[in-house]
């Protein structure tokens, strides 16, 4: 088992370091009629494999994410992250909802993706979206939130709070936070994960002490510190381990 995990490791550090020349596109999602900008890459190969679904911060598909997608993609996932904002700053949840939903018949739709190994993954708003809908969609083997808000809810909009779904989580989940975000104090995660393993739920808890709210980017871009380097592997790392 360690060789194993040693061994994703150094792909994933590979993947970051040297950066495979993986390119995406932009694409529409179409779901209730509209399209949705959205971004994909996937591996050169044709063969099936495993696809992440990704899920951008309130602050809209900046090119960091769409860099993520092309670093993902040169790790051997088939990614895609979905404009849930093109047509709506903040859209409700069950419109969010039934684009993920049409999100993965787009992947479906394509001959190198294997549909028992696809990843959820999200951040800020789209880490509540990871934590909410995780539990809900059945297609999903695992997910990643990143500085997620698991207690936001309780609005017309957004109905239900991502804690009042532990109870139907089966896929595991990974939970990136920073010690020191505003938005998402790190206490309401650590109130979470106590929920999360009293209701023995399969995660993974990893803080980054001192990290304020979306500390993977900065200034729309990858942000070049240890945090970021070492939660993206993370990421992948996870995704390794549970997307088979």
């Amino acid at each position: 088992m360690m060789t194993r995990m040693l061994t994703v490791s150094a792909l994933a550090l590979s993947s970051l370091a040297l950066g495979q020349a993986v390119k995406g596109a932009d694409l529409d999602v179409t779901s209730g009629g509209k399209a949705y900008r959205s971004y994909l890459a996937a591996p050169a190969s044709a063969t099936p494999k495993a696809a992440v679904i990704l899920l951008h911060s309130f602050n809209g598909l900046e090119q960091g994410y769409k860099d993520l997608v092309d670093e993902m993609a040169g790790a051997g996932y088939v990614t895609l992250a979905l404009g849930w904002q093109t047509f709506e700053k903040q859209p409700s949840d069950d419109v969010v909802k039934a684009l993920v939903e049409d999100g993965l018949k787009t992947l479906a739709a394509r001959k190198d993706v294997n549909m028992n190994a696809v990843g959820l993954t999200g951040f800020c708003a789209g880490g509540r979206y990871t934590m909410l809908l995780l539990p809900q969609m059945k297609g999903f083997k695992s997910g990643v939130a990143w500085y997620g808000f698991p207690d936001s809810g309780g609005t017309a909009t957004q109905p239900k709070a991502p804690a009042e779904f532990i109870g139907e989580l089966t896929a595991p989940m990974l939970i990136l936070h920073g010690t020191r975000d505003q938005p998402s104090p790190i206490a309401s995660i650590y109130a979470y994960a106590q929920k999360l393993d009293a209701a023995n739920k399969n995660f993974k808890l990893t803080v980054y002490q001192g990290e304020p709210h979306s500390f993977l980017l900065k200034d729309g871009k990858i942000a070049d510190t240890y945090a970021s380097r070492d939660s993206r592997r993370e990421m992948l790392n996870y995704f390794g381990d549970t997307l088979k």
